[in-house]
């Protein structure tokens, strides 16, 4: 049985005053004494307010990347299909692309190929520099990678790093994606190509 829609919301709202009052840990002691700390308060929640709408937009564009319509993705949101695709539907941009003899784009990826492909791509010294809505651009080198793809707000992401997963790009909401040598020689110097659509 999942929980009330309002006990979701309070544990919600619980974790993202936890996480507001976090960015600032001493604000909660200047607002007992200091009315000009109400104007911080107002200020940090509304910089939070300005990225939670970046990462409804992230959610939006990743639901799609899965293959979700615009018709339920309105549904969700509580409005009509026209509505959510009118203003969800920008493309989110990722980098130029780009073709060189070391760099090559990786596309048209969905949330269900995406680490396969990564993986076959590792496998002969491609690795992920940064990535997109359905591409990931990759740089070659003579050793093989692997890729891992993580929710975003996981807590074990300084210990992946820790363990020497390096961070790729920026988070693209709900997901994290790390890269690391695996200081094995490449399968194959076939052309890269191979992996690369």
């Amino acid at each position: 049985m999942s929980p009330s829609p309002e006990w979701a919301d309070d544990t919600l709202r619980n974790a993202l005053s936890d996480a507001i009052a976090a960015a600032d840990p001493s604000l909660a002691g200047r607002l007992e004494h200091e009315p000009n700390s109400y104007l911080d308060l107002i200020d940090l929640t509304a910089r939070s307010a300005e990225e939670i709408a970046q990462l409804l937009q992230l959610a939006v564009t990743s639901a799609r990347q899965a293959g979700l319509s615009w018709e339920r993705i309105g549904q969700q949101l509580g409005m009509s299909r026209q509505a959510a695709q009118q203003r969800f539907g920008r493309v989110v941009e990722g980098i130029d692309a780009v073709s060189s003899d070391e760099i090559r784009r990786i596309s048209p990826l969905t949330a269900f190929d995406e680490m396969d492909e990564l993986a076959a791509a590792g496998r002969t010294g491609w690795h992920s520099i940064g990535y997109g809505m359905y591409f990931h651009d990759l740089i070659r080198s003579d050793e093989q990678w692997e890729h891992l793809r993580v929710v975003a707000f996981a807590s074990s992401r300084r210990a992946m790093e820790s363990e020497g997963w390096y961070r790729i790009g920026s988070m693209w909401f709900p997901w994290a994606y790390y890269a690391r040598p695996t200081g094995k020689p490449i399968e194959s110097d076939g052309d890269p190509g191979d992996h690369t659509r």
